[in-house]
């Protein structure tokens, strides 16, 4: 098995939530030696150094500092990617009982491929609020129950004999989990309270004391490698796990002569719009706050930033052996034919020819293996979160991402190969 995909498919094990993802990648950052910094605290950082911050819990930026003057061209370096993933959350007063069944009444995140979530093992991650000693100040904690509670149970083919014949699913109807099953006549007010009386038995708290949580539903299914010579990997969460894992790989790598920076935002499924997404005003003010706190004035920073270069990285997709029709004629890329360099004429994905030509010219460089995705001209793809940080805070910007199948299943594909070009060209950029 390659070492690089040992480490995605430990991260994604345990990047369960957003928060979860945060979580791992900050003590993988602890063990690079990395300090943390209070994101709503006083900032003491220096040349040499090594930091990141946690922001609202479910977005991480981490950043070194290089002893070279942070004004010159391509001095300022940056690579960012998205924390959360499509599926489910938990809505409040979630418990249901119905027929001696308890179930929970979710509400879909981002753009789940709804059948691929029925007949799974599925668990809960996320985060409880508990009452502290003041209303102002309550207490956070992290649950992931790590193990199998749910499934969404799919209808019998003879209860509908044309259901492979095409599947329309209703969120509020056919896709709440089933949870328990407590007997006809029995268990109504146990159904009610089945989501507190479960975080209070996981997180150790009176469940009187739980005001609110933010919950997951995750598919607890372990990654593995397939394929005959096990050349692919099948895995929840590649869409961004693959990302994220990149990108700490590569700010841990080394310390480039000036300001390298990861960004990952949470959000980017339902469109970046929130406090801790790409569309808020939190990058610019990463990157304000750190060039004042080493001396530098605010025009200075702007040249730097006009200067400086940002890698978006996210999935892209890869051709479909049995729906290649669904793929531009002359871009398609392969699993294992390497990185992905993706390109809109809309905008949709970041980038100009400086910008491509500048990852090309480094891809060369190092030997990394790329390719080119456009989507097709008759077919409008997806986004990412490239556009939208890069016109709030406008560095010259690429889309790059490794290519997968079925993005936004419960499960997705990728080539064993590809995380390590991925892996390869945010360390060559850091430290370019």
């Amino acid at each position: 098995m390659y070492g690089d995909i040992i480490d995605l498919l430990e991260f994604t094990r345990k990047a369960t939530s957003p928060w979860h993802t945060v979580q791992t990648g900050a003590e993988e950052l602890e063990a690079h030696g990395f300090t943390e910094l209070d994101w709503a605290g006083a900032w003491d950082i220096s040349a040499r150094g090594r930091y990141f911050t946690r922001v609202y819990g479910s977005s991480l930026f981490a950043f070194t500092i290089g002893e070279g003057n942070l004004t010159d061209k391509n001095s300022l370096r940056l690579a960012a990617a998205h924390t959360d993933f499509p599926g489910f959350r938990i809505k409040p007063e979630a418990g249901v009982f119905k027929d001696g069944y308890g179930l929970l009444n979710t509400e879909g995140y981002g753009g789940a491929i709804l059948y691929s979530w029925l007949d799974r093992p599925l668990s809960i991650a996320g985060k409880v609020v508990a009452a502290g000693r003041e209303a102002m100040t309550p207490k956070t904690m992290l649950v992931d129950f790590g193990r199998p509670l749910l499934t969404i149970p799919s209808l019998a083919i003879h209860m509908n004999r044309k259901i492979n014949e095409g599947l329309a699913l209703n969120k509020q109807k056919d896709m709440l989990p089933l949870a328990a099953v407590f007997g006809k006549g029995t268990g109504k007010d146990n159904a009610q309270a089945l989501v507190e009386n479960l975080l209070a038995a996981e997180a150790g708290i009176s469940q009187s004391d739980i005001l609110s949580y933010e919950l997951n539903i995750y598919s607890c299914e372990a990654g593995c490698q397939l394929g005959v010579a096990g050349e692919m990997v099948s895995a929840p969460r590649l869409d961004n796990i693959t990302s994220v894992v990149a990108c700490i790989k590569g700010i841990t790598s080394g310390m480039g002569s000036g300001l390298n920076i990861i960004a990952l935002f949470d959000n980017e499924e339902i469109g970046s719009r929130t406090k801790q997404g790409a569309a808020s005003a939190n990058l610019m003010q990463l990157i304000e706050r750190l060039y004042t706190c080493l001396g530098y004035s605010r025009e200075e920073m702007w040249q730097g930033i006009n200067g400086g270069f940002m890698l978006s990285v996210d999935v892209a997709h890869g051709l479909h052996p049995n729906y290649v029709d669904k793929t531009d004629p002359t871009n398609r890329p392969l699993l294992n034919g390497g990185l992905v360099i993706k390109q809109a004429a809309s905008q949709s994905y970041a980038g100009d020819a400086e910008a491509v030509a500048i990852i090309k010219g480094l891809c060369r460089r190092e030997n990394i293996p790329y390719q080119h995705y456009v989507n097709r001209s008759d077919m409008p793809g997806g986004a990412t979160l490239g556009s939208i940080a890069s016109a709030l805070v406008p560095l010259r910007t690429v889309d790059i991402g490794v290519p997968i199948l079925a993005m936004h299943s419960a499960r997705e594909t990728m080539g064993a190969a590809d995380q390590r070009a991925l892996c390869n060209i945010i360390s060559t950029l850091f430290k370019a």
